[in-house]
């Protein structure tokens, strides 16, 4: 038994923000008033700290299995306590990919063994991940698949990607969408503007993503199948998002903290910490996403954690792997630039984080409501302090917010009713 006191406990599902106590019993929510006194319970003292549902990242790579040197289902999910987040939905670029009910049921088992917080597995939509058969879509949403995916690569097979929609149609689940013509993309490292002159590095440009999404926003529509863009980076892709809602399009997007917060301004060769897929944008671009995240255009806010091994950073910027480690930064950041500029409202900000991606993945997540699992987060929000990536717990240490400072602080994270992380240090073994 367990009771949270005093804290200002915001739950977007319930649309409330008010100074209760929690009392946590069996893993679920049992009561949210104020003045609760059970005798025996252990008191978390909540005063002057907000208490919010669990963090659900809907865009994570755990690594596992396959490439185990870069991040493990441990690790990553450790990570994740660090960084609030209670659910983690990960990404099927494996190896093996997540293409069967076999690996589907492999990536379950670990996380149950060796994870401390919720893992939910995304099957890929092709074999291999190769854009040019079908994955066994049917058993691994048996398995327990949330989404299907083939994340890092787009099938630029227009039949088969009818035949992935349709089947995203008769599961009721989301198609998560990596958009990237790899034909318009080939070689690049960087977005394709005045980075490329001043690097020499070959770019990337806005069209490699918005045309895919253009082309998927015409399948999602014609099939009435859920379509989510993915790490949504592009002013066009934005227009053509908030277009598609208003002519009632099945879609939702995700952007991840550093297309809202970094332009391509700061790539330089030497930083390889900056490389990501897809590129840092222009401030214009930027800017589009903030609008897009105001207006209600883009949904929730996802990481995209994409964890390396230091050497697969520790080379020419054009040879280096593409990818951020972003748990462990992700609240700080998106509350320092959004909340504290004026962009949004907190409240709004644990929606995008919570209950948002909770619908998006069908789970009955991101609520504080009475029975409703114990997935909690604590949040001191008075707390400034500077990003050290040294004392990430995620074996990937690349990330351009070294040093930045932020402010916003995880205090606790709380998994069916489980202490998995306080005060900086993780609990659950």
């Amino acid at each position: 038994m367990l009771v949270i006191k005093g804290g200002r406990i915001i739950d977007p599902v319930g649309n409330s923000d008010k100074i209760a106590d929690i009392f946590i019993n069996d893993g679920k929510i049992q009561a949210v008033v104020q003045d609760i006194y059970v005798d025996g319970a252990r008191v978390i003292d909540a005063g002057g700290k907000t208490v919010v549902p669990g963090f659900i990242d809907a865009h994570v790579h755990l690594r596992e299995p396959g490439f185990e040197h870069k991040e493990t289902i441990r690790t990553g999910t450790m990570a994740a306590a660090m960084g609030g987040f209670t659910t983690v939905a990960c990404m099927p670029n494996t190896k093996p990919a997540v293409h069967s009910r076999e690996i589907v049921q492999y990536i379950t088992d670990q996380a149950r063994k060796e994870g401390i917080v919720n893992v939910l597995p995304i099957g890929s939509i092709t074999k291999d991940i190769d854009g040019k058969e079908l994955a066994f879509i049917d058993e691994m949403v048996e398995a327990g698949a949330v989404a299907i995916s083939d994340d890092g690569k787009t099938s630029m097979d227009i039949s088969l990607m009818e035949r992935a929609f349709q089947k995203a149609k008769q599961f009721n689940i989301p198609l998560i969408d990596h958009c990237e013509d790899h034909y318009l993309a080939f070689g690049g490292s960087i977005n394709e503007g005045e980075a490329v002159k001043r690097t020499g590095l070959k770019g990337i440009s806005n069209a490699a993503e918005w045309s895919v999404v253009a082309r998927d926003i015409i399948l999602a529509k014609l099939y009435n199948s859920h379509v989510h863009i993915a790490h949504v980076s592009t002013k066009e892709s934005v227009d053509l998002i908030r277009k598609a809602k208003n002519q009632g399009v099945n879609i939702t997007c995700e952007v991840c903290p550093h297309h809202f917060t970094l332009a391509d301004d700061i790539v330089e060769r030497d930083r390889t910490d900056t490389k990501v897929n897809p590129p840092l944008r222009s401030s214009q671009d930027v800017s589009a996403i903030i609008e897009g995240i105001i207006d209600g255009t883009i949904d929730i806010i996802a990481t995209d954690h994409a964890p390396h091994d230091e050497k697969s950073k520790a080379v020419d910027y054009e040879a280096a792997a593409f990818g951020i480690s972003g748990l462990e930064t992700a609240f700080p950041i998106a509350y320092t630039e959004l909340v504290l500029k004026n962009k949004i409202s907190l409240n709004r900000l644990i929606e995008m984080m919570t209950s948002k991606p909770a619908q998006i993945l069908n789970i009955d997540k991101g609520s504080l409501g009475i029975g409703k699992d114990a997935d909690i987060t604590l949040l001191d929000l008075n707390i400034e302090e500077t990003i050290d990536k040294n004392k990430f717990l995620s074996k990937g240490k690349n990330t351009p917010f070294h040093g930045r400072l932020v402010s916003g602080k995880i205090i606790g994270t709380l998994v069916k009713g489980r202490i998995v992380m306080e005060g900086g240090n993780i609990i659950c073994s």
